[in-house]
C-alpha cells in the first residue's frame, strides 16, 4: 500500500492490475481510513485514467452480488452525483415515471454522499426496507416494473468507504464507479455525468460491453437534464446538442429544481412530483429525463413521442400507482 500511495503522490497513474488490487484491499479493510481519504483526495486533484477506472470496476464486479434480471431487459436511470447542484431526486422520480409507462426498471442507488438526499434516502423515507432477497426483488419488478438495489448491500467496497465519503462530502471516484456496477448489469442505461469529458469514458465502456445507453450532461454542470441550459446527449448513434426550447420545454432556474435544505424537504418534492402536485419546472425536469430514458429503449421513437409517453405516465397517475405498489411490496 505504501508503494501505491507513493506512486500516486508522485503524480503517476496506476495500471489496471494495481487499480484492481487497491480496491480489493480497500474492500477487505486492509487500508486505513486515513489512507483511503488520502487516495480519494489524490483523485480529486487529477483526472482518472481509463485503466484506473477499468481496474476499479473489475474489482467491484468480482466482489459484487450478481442479480439476474436479464429476462426483463430493464433500464437503470442514474447520475454520477457530485455536481454540487443539490437538486431533488430527479433520476429516482424519472425511474417511477418510466416504470409507470410499462418499462422494467432496476434502480441501483445509494445514500447521498454529496447531496442532502440520494435515491436510498428517498426510498427509506417511504418506509422501504432494502433487501438482497431475490424473491422480493423479482416480485417487485414483476408486479410494478421496478426493483431497487441498495448499493452497499451488493458491493462490499461501497459499504466499506461509505462513512469516509460522507465525512468528506465531496465527489470521489466512487461517484464514477457507481453507474458501472449495477448488480443486474441492465440491458439499458441512462446516465447523467457532472463533467462532459466523463461521457467519453462511459461511452467507451458501454460500447465495449455492447450496451444500449444514453449519457446526458447539462452544459452548466448538472449530471442530468436540468432544463437550465443546453444539454448534450451521447448514445450508441453518436452525440447531439439540445436546448430545452427545441424539444418543447421552458428553460428553468437552478432555484426551480433545488432539493431544499433538508432531507424531508427534498423527499417532499419527490412525493409531490409523483402525486402531480409539484411545480411545472419540477414536473418538466422529471418528464424530460424519463423521456430520454424511454428513447434509449425505444430508439425508433422521436423524443416528442417519448415525452408524450412520459407525460401520460406521470399525469395519468401510473407512476403514482407504481410507487404505491412498490412501497407495499418492499416494506
Amino acid at each position: 500500500m505504501k508503494n501505491i500511495l507513493l506512486k500516486l503522490l508522485d503524480y503517476q497513474y496506476l495500471n489496471r492490475d494495481e487499480s484492481r488490487g487497491l480496491l480489493v484491499a480497500i474492500a477487505r479493510g486492509e487500508v486505513s481510513d486515513s489512507q483511503v481519504a488520502s487516495i480519494i483526495t489524490i483523485f480529486l486533484m487529477r483526472s482518472i485514467s481509463v485503466d484506473e477506472i477499468l481496474g476499479f470496476r473489475e474489482a467491484l464486479l468480482e466482489m459484487k452480488m450478481f442479480v439476474d434480471f436479464s429476462e426483463y431487459k430493464a433500464i437503470d436511470i442514474v447520475g454520477t452525483g457530485g455536481d454540487g447542484k443539490n437538486t431533488f431526486n430527479i433520476s429516482t422520480s424519472a425511474s417511477f415515471v418510466v416504470a409507470g409507462a410499462g418499462y422494467p426498471v432496476v434502480k441501483h442507488g445509494n445514500y447521498g454522499a454529496t447531496s442532502i438526499s440520494g435515491s436510498s434516502n428517498a426510498m427509506e423515507e417511504q418506509g422501504v426496507k432494502f433487501t438482497t432477497d431475490m424473491d422480493i426483488l423479482k416480485k417487485s419488478i414483476e408486479e410494478c416494473n421496478l426493483a431497487y438495489l441498495h448499493a452497499p448491500l451488493f458491493s462490499p467496497a461501497l459499504k466499506a468507504v461509505a462513512h469516509i465519503r460522507k465525512s468528506l462530502g465531496v465527489r470521489t471516484f466512487f461517484n464514477v464507479l457507481g453507474p458501472l456496477i449495477n448488480p443486474s448489469d441492465p440491458e439499458y442505461q441512462l446516465l447523467g455525468v457532472y463533467d462532459l469529458s466523463m461521457s467519453r469514458l462511459y461511452s467507451y465502456i458501454y460500447q465495449a460491453n455492447n450496451r444500449r445507453f444514453g449519457i446526458v450532461h447539462s452544459l452548466d454542470g448538472y449530471d442530468e437534464i436540468s432544463l437550465t441550459s443546453q444539454f448534450k446527449v451521447v448514445n450508441n448513434g453518436g452525440e447531439q446538442l439540445f436546448s430545452p426550447e427545441e424539444i418543447g420545454f421552458n428553460r428553468v432556474s437552478q432555484y426551480d429544481i433545488s432539493g431544499g435544505s433538508t432531507l424531508q424537504e427534498s423527499v417532499s418534492i419527490f412525493n409531490k412530483v409523483i402525486n402531480c402536485e409539484a411545480t411545472k419546472p419540477q414536473m418538466d425536469v422529471v418528464i424530460v429525463n424519463a423521456a430520454f430514458a424511454i428513447q434509449v429503449i425505444e430508439d425508433h421513437k422521436s423524443i416528442a413521442e417519448c415525452v408524450d409517453i412520459a407525460k401520460d405516465s406521470l399525469y395519468g397517475k401510473r407512476a403514482k400507482k407504481v410507487l404505491s405498489k412498490f412501497v407495499e411490496l418492499n416494506k
